[in-house]
């Protein structure tokens, strides 16, 4: 029997699988499809301080192996997920929970955390810095080593639960990024998010999303997004979450052999609303086949060294 158990920060988890940020909504729209109580834990949409309409429409292009999204973090606002969203999600999932929070300046980073934190149900806090600083000229938080370290501080400073930062891949060098967050405190990092890219409507000769770019997201970033995991796992000693493109069993093994301590699923969902009970449905049979016991014990396992 293949051992599927894993852990972030002390937090056990049945199993690695996570639907990502963004891919599952708070978690209650996807309940009456399968028992969500199989899954290892839930990161629920990204939320800021106040309520966002999103962006205009249209805020979806379908891509060769993928899809760009701009839905621009339509949320109710932090005060409505803790006290209307979380509630009802406890009736569908009794696991601790990940709460992703984005903000445009680190005060709104701060105050989405500080409400956070005095939820239950949230175990970890994942910080999405891939947000435009409104005060910093526009530029986003997570492209800059010192700006994401700061907004890492911060959210420290408000919260007891472990805080993972979520890395842009749209940067020359993550691993300085990582490093930067790590020395700041954040207790485990997340990555990849999205790609930047975009398509163009050949009749119309326009962009066919709205506000012309997106976040790219699916299969066709998954060797992207492992090579990231595989380089920050050498240069960090905190937790990482995997995620781009995940979509097979096989993809969830080969990502906790970069480095991934657990891992999550984003576009599959929005493709296939069963992807993660797949997943965890093959997971075994899969390990099984590679010769593997235990996917605890895989994690890092392609390096020449792994942690200790």
């Amino acid at each position: 029997m293949v051992n599927l158990q894993t852990t972030l920060s002390g937090i056990p988890l049945d199993n690695p699988v996570i639907p990502a940020s963004g891919t599952f909504g708070f978690g209650e729209e996807f309940a009456p499809l399968y028992d969500l109580n199989i899954l290892g834990s839930i990161s629920i949409k990204g939320t800021t301080r106040e309520a966002r309409f999103g962006n205009p429409t249209p805020r979806i292009a379908e891509c060769t192996a993928g899809l760009i999204n701009s839905v621009g973090l339509q949320n109710p606002g932090v005060e409505k997920v803790v006290t209307e969203e979380l509630p009802r999600l406890a009736t569908h999932f009794g696991k601790p929970v990940i709460a992703n929070i984005s903000g445009f300046s680190i005060e709104e980073y701060a105050d989405c955390a500080a409400r956070m934190d005095q939820a239950e149900q949230i175990g970890i806090i994942e910080v999405n810095v891939s947000c435009p600083n409104v005060h910093g000229g526009g530029i986003s938080f997570g492209t800059d080593p010192a700006a994401a370290a700061a907004v890492t501080r911060a959210v420290k400073a408000v919260t007891k639960k472990p805080v993972y930062i979520k890395l842009t891949p749209n940067v020359t060098d993550i691993v300085s990024i990582a490093k930067a967050c790590e020395d700041a405190g954040a207790d485990g990092l997340a990555l990849i998010n999205t790609l930047l890219g975009m398509r163009i409507d050949l009749k119309r000769k326009k962009p066919v999303i709205a506000n012309k770019m997106g976040g790219f997201s699916g299969p066709a970033i998954f060797p992207v997004a492992l090579r990231m995991v595989y380089q920050v796992y050498e240069a960090v000693q905190i937790p990482i979450i995997g995620m781009g493109g995940v979509s097979t069993a096989d993809d969830v093994i080969e990502m906790m052999l970069a480095g991934a301590a657990a891992v999550q699923i984003g576009a599959a969902n929005l493709v296939n609303p069963w992807a993660c009970r797949d997943i965890i449905r093959d997971l075994p049979c899969r390990a099984e086949y590679y010769g593997i016991q235990s996917l605890s014990e895989i994690i890092g396992a392609a390096h020449e060294t792994k942690h200790g």
